[in-house]
Formats: C-alpha cells, sequence, structure tokens
C-alpha cells in the first residue's frame, strides 16, 4: 500500500474504532462510517490507463460517487474501511496528501504547453515543485499555485505560495489562503526567470519553516513578522 508522508490524527467521541483521517490514505465521510480516497495526480495530469483503472476499481468496490477535487484528484466517495487497503493495492497510486501539516497540493493551469494564453511554462514548473515539495511536512499545511499567466486559473493569489507568469518571468505572491479569514497573496518578486523562481521558492518555504508557528500559516507569518523582513531575508531588493 503506498505510504503518506504526513498525516493528521482526530480523536473520534462515538467510542466506535475506526480510521482516523490520513490512516492509510482516507478521509472519513459525513455518516462517519465510509471513506473517501483521493490518488495523487500530480497538477491533475492524468492518462486514460489511470482514468480506467480508476473507474474499474469504483465499480468494483461500489463507490458511491468519484469526486474532480478542488486539488485536481479524483477522490472515490463512500468507501468501507475492509476495502481501503484493496482499493490502494488495485490502484497501485500514491495518496494525495488531502490532511496534514504538509504541502497539500501543487496546482497549475495549462500554461504554454497547451493554452494559448500562457506565458510561461506552469505545468513543467508545477510538476518540478509537486515532485519536490508533495506532502513534506511544514509548519502549517501549505498549498501551493502556479498559473500561466495572470488569469490566474490555478487560483494563485489564495495559495501560501504562487507564481504567475508574465511576458518576462514570473510575478511571485506569498500568503494567500481560504478558509474562514481568508487572504490575499502579497507581491514578494517580479520578473523572475524560471531557473531562479525555483530556487527562491526554495528560500521562501527555508524561511517559513525556520520562522513560522506551529500550524501557523504562510499568511498569519507574514502578517507577524512583516513583508519586509522576508524579503530582506531572502535578499530580494525593493525593484525585485
Amino acid at each position: 500500500m503506498p505510504g503518506l508522508r504526513c498525516i493528521q490524527i482526530e480523536v473520534q467521541g462515538s467510542g466506535v474504532v475506526m480510521l482516523n483521517d490520513g490512516d492509510r490514505g482516507v478521509i472519513i465521510q459525513r455518516d462517519r462510517e465510509t471513506y473517501a480516497v483521493a490518488p495523487h495526480l500530480p497538477c491533475g495530469m492524468v492518462t486514460p490507463e489511470t482514468l480506467r483503472k480508476v473507474a474499474d476499481v469504483a465499480e468494483k468496490y461500489k463507490a458511491q460517487a468519484i469526486k474532480v477535487t478542488s486539488a485536481a484528484r479524483i477522490a472515490l466517495i463512500g468507501i468501507k474501511e475492509e476495502d481501503v487497503d484493496a482499493i490502494w493495492a488495485d490502484l497501485g497510486m500514491d495518496a494525495g496528501n488531502v490532511v496534514g501539516i504538509c504541502v497539500r497540493s501543487v496546482k497549475a493551469c495549462p500554461g504554454t504547453t497547451y493554452c494559448k494564453r500562457g506565458q510561461q511554462d506552469s505545468l513543467a514548473v508545477g510538476l518540478a515543485l509537486d515532485k519536490k515539495y508533495h506532502g513534506m511536512e511544514m509548519p502549517g499545511k501549505m498549498k501551493i499555485g502556479v498559473s500561466g499567466c495572470p488569469n490566474q486559473c490555478a487560483e494563485t493569489s489564495f495559495k501560501d505560495i504562487g507564481l504567475v507568469g508574465i511576458p518576462k518571468g514570473w510575478r511571485v505572491y506569498v500568503g494567500g489562503n481560504g478558509g474562514a479569514n481568508p487572504r490575499i497573496a502579497v507581491s514578494l518578486a517580479q520578473r523572475i526567470d524560471t531557473e531562479h523562481v525555483l530556487a527562491l521558492v526554495e528560500k521562501i518555504i527555508d524561511y517559513y519553516r525556520a520562522n513560522a508557528k506551529p500550524r501557523e500559516r504562510m499568511g498569519k507569518m507574514v502578517e507577524r513578522l512583516g513583508l519586509e523582513d522576508m524579503e530582506e531575508s531572502l535578499g530580494l531588493g525593493t525593484d525585485s
């Protein structure tokens, strides 16, 4: 069975012994009796073979529903606990990190690979970031978005780290999130070429891991320390 790089434990109060969110790659459903599993699909890219496999597994184990998620995964919903291990074995896929204090997802639009409006190769950058960071433990949960143009189809301004393609490289944003207290990300740098943008993301993550409080999202940390502190620590000038 594919392993997870991070999990989140919840204590159940019903007295019924059941899996916790994250255990064996499951998400507890509303009925508190069934589960969902969401295989990892890097940047939402998937082959016909994989789609057929997911459909076959859903039928075999009588999943109640199949949902394309906001993180560009495919979730099999309403499955029984006794089927979880067999489902993962049949899928032969890694679990998506849908819970836990880690990099939850890297969302990317089609960019210059497919989109007529693309100005930078968001898919290539997104896949590189996904390979390096997906599931990596963090002080708080983290979501990354990569958009190939300022239309921001990857919802970049609502991500902890957001990259937006422009004609002369990338704009880099930090501190966005949804939730009960939503934030729009703030601009950290612009006109950064692809080679240097990957290095800058690494520096941002290192800064976050060194300075964030437990469970503190990027935006709250930036509010607390100030954007100027991040800029100075990362060696960014005011005209970056």
